[in-house]
């Protein structure tokens, strides 16, 4: 089976990388967090000392990278990895960053004779787990057919979204609706949890109601309200407040780009800020935004 060499092996990226090696794939992986590294090893894949070795011999190379930055700086300069790869080399990007810097990695990547997607997910850690992600693409229709298959590998559904760059639009456009309903949520949970209804009680009957979404329905911001989510576990794990934080001001950025009108995802962003503002709360699941509607001693926490 075809070698792919994966970088970035987080919360995320940890379990994709596994779900390509259960599909039969050499899988070389490399991360900075040697935890990290050392579980992709138990997964089955080769850890490596460097970017240069994971991609040695490597005919597909897939990043899920926390920043538009840290994509940059993976692979263009001349220390850059798009400079050591061989010609056709398929390179998918997973990480969410701005359109225009995927447009830019998408396009030095053609000059060198590669094939480059942008291939952001959606479906939180669970999915990551399941190997039921969606991908938003965006690429030439030919280069996403080419990569297919290890996609599927990591999940169900696959979307062409346009050009080099429209999978990104499409996913901080998802992020954005993401974060109102998932403030709404917490919002309307807490309110009924003040007014004395238990909150899993409360869950189900929204759910089967005219107030289902996502956050809701499978992955409860309330603790007690779901299990096998953040909330039943401290809020550990999971899509972080920091990361939500640097969708929502992607999203923000394309906004101002386009002149749309975003009034409930500002709102939204300044609710993340103001949750984020702690140090504390920044590695916390982006659900415990319900924090900020709990009441302890004393009045509301913020």
């Amino acid at each position: 089976m075809e070698k792919i060499a994966f970088f970035g092996l987080g919360n995320m990226g940890g379990p994709m990388a596994a779900n390509l090696v259960k599909a039969g794939y050499r899988v070389a992986a490399f991360d900075l967090n040697s935890t990290a590294l050392e579980q992709a090893r138990r997964d089955g894949c080769t850890p490596c000392d460097s970017s240069v070795q994971a991609v040695d011999g490597a005919g597909i190379v897939i990043s899920m990278l926390p920043s538009g930055e840290a994509v940059k700086g993976l692979y263009l300069g001349e220390e850059g990895l798009l400079q050591r790869l061989p010609a056709n080399t398929l390179v998918i990007d997973c990480s969410t960053i701005s359109a225009e810097d995927a447009r830019l990695v998408a396009e030095a990547a053609r000059e060198r004779g590669l094939r480059a997607i942008d291939a952001p997910v959606s479906g939180g850690t669970a999915a990551a787990q399941a190997g039921s992600m969606c991908f938003m693409c965006g690429g030439e229709e030919a280069v996403i057919d080419a990569a297919r298959a290890p996609l599927q590998a990591m999940g169900v559904k696959i979307f062409h979204a346009g050009a080099a760059g429209a999978g990104q639009v499409a996913k901080i456009c998802n992020n954005l609706l993401l974060a109102i309903h998932m403030t709404g949520t917490a919002e309307a949970l807490q309110l009924g949890v003040d007014k004395g209804l238990d909150p899993k009680v409360l869950s189900e009957i929204m759910t089967a109601s005219s107030g289902n979404n996502w956050s809701l329905a499978n992955y409860n911001p309330y603790p007690g309200a779901m299990e096998n989510v953040p909330a039943a576990n401290g809020y550990a794990g999971g899509f972080s407040v920091a990361l939500m934080l640097k969708d929502l001001g992607l999203a923000m950025d394309a906004a101002a780009t386009s002149a749309s009108s975003t009034p409930m995802g500002a709102l939204a962003k300044n609710l993340y800020q103001l949750h984020g503002a702690s140090a504390e709360n920044q590695p916390l699941d982006f659900s415990s935004i319900q924090n900020m509607f709990r009441r302890p001693a004393g009045g509301l926490s913020w």
